[in-house]
């Protein structure tokens, strides 16, 4: 009997990749979707808890559980075989709940979480009107997740939205206090251009990740933008939501017009691309994805 192969922890994984190269990471709102960042040949995937509510009919306002959120990982960490990143929001309460959400989503599978210093009800971070928790009461909160690891090697990251309401020096001051309380990477939310991520790392070097998404505050960066402004990774949220709700609208409104779809077949996914997809082979017996295919 063949002995199982020695797993490799996926924030291990993460890490070796941060100290490669810019990781890109596409979001995935849910396992097919994981399974085609995966087939693309990204090295790493993400969990939006924005895209995990909105798939769920919600707007991003804390309304998913940390239940629903760690089958997401579950099903998205076995369907990708890759590291996971995955949003926690405020992390689903005070202390003592965040340490819980730790050990809940490293033992889904997932490489690495960011927390957010939001007051509760939280709201998208590229939205005005937000409230922050004292910079002492999430640095001690950043303190006890990283304590609550299983493994040193799951990647804590800490998320600041300050910019909107301290300012630069307001971020970098947080910023460094939660490096100081354990972060292993500092997520600076609403930065708008190249200049202020640039003035972000200057004065908090180190790991940080830049959040690409569309229709806020920032402005389009490329992926080697980041890499040269010396981000090590960079989330794309949405993107691949996005794109996906437009394709749904407009097919809609075809049958709505045409009573027909007929016209847009080229546009879909064939049945035997989304076979090959899911590795499956009619008549043939269909191999369960344990962290990958």
């Amino acid at each position: 009997m063949t002995a199982p192969r020695e797993q490799i922890h996926p924030g291990s994984e993460l890490r070796a990749l941060m100290r490669q190269k810019t990781v890109v990471v596409p979001g995935a709102f849910n396992a097919l979707v994981a399974r085609a960042v995966a087939r693309a040949g990204f090295s790493a995937c993400y969990i939006s808890g924005g895209a995990t509510a909105n798939v769920s009919g919600y707007p991003d306002i804390g309304l998913i559980t940390l239940t629903e959120m760690v089958r997401t990982i579950r099903e998205i960490v076995d369907a990708s075989g890759l590291p996971v990143i995955a949003d926690a929001d405020t992390g689903f309460g005070e202390v003592e709940c965040a340490m819980r959400t730790v050990v809940a989503y490293e033992r889904a599978g997932a490489a690495a979480l960011h927390v957010e210093d939001q007051v509760f009800p939280k709201r998208c971070g590229h939205l005005d009107g937000k409230e922050l928790v004292s910079p002492r009461a999430m640095a001690d909160k950043v303190s006890a997740m990283a304590n609550a690891r299983l493994c040193r090697d799951f990647v804590l990251i800490a998320r600041t939205d300050a910019m909107a309401i301290e300012g630069m020096d307001g971020t970098i001051r947080r910023a460094n206090l939660y490096r100081e309380a354990g972060a292993d990477v500092i997520f600076p939310e609403g930065l708008a251009n190249a200049s202020e991520f640039s003035a972000f790392l200057k004065g908090s070097p180190g790991f940080a990740l830049a959040n690409m998404t569309e229709f806020g505050k920032t402005q389009h960066l490329t992926a080697d933008d980041f890499s040269s402004l010396g981000y090590s990774l960079v989330i794309y949220p949405l993107s691949m939501m996005r794109l996906a709700m437009r394709a749904v609208e407009d097919g809609l409104a075809v049958l709505k017009a045409h009573g027909s779809v007929e016209s847009i077949l080229p546009k879909m996914q064939s049945r035997g691309d989304l076979y090959s997809l899911l590795d499956y082979k009619p008549g043939a017996q269909w191999k369960y994805p344990r962290g990958g295919s």
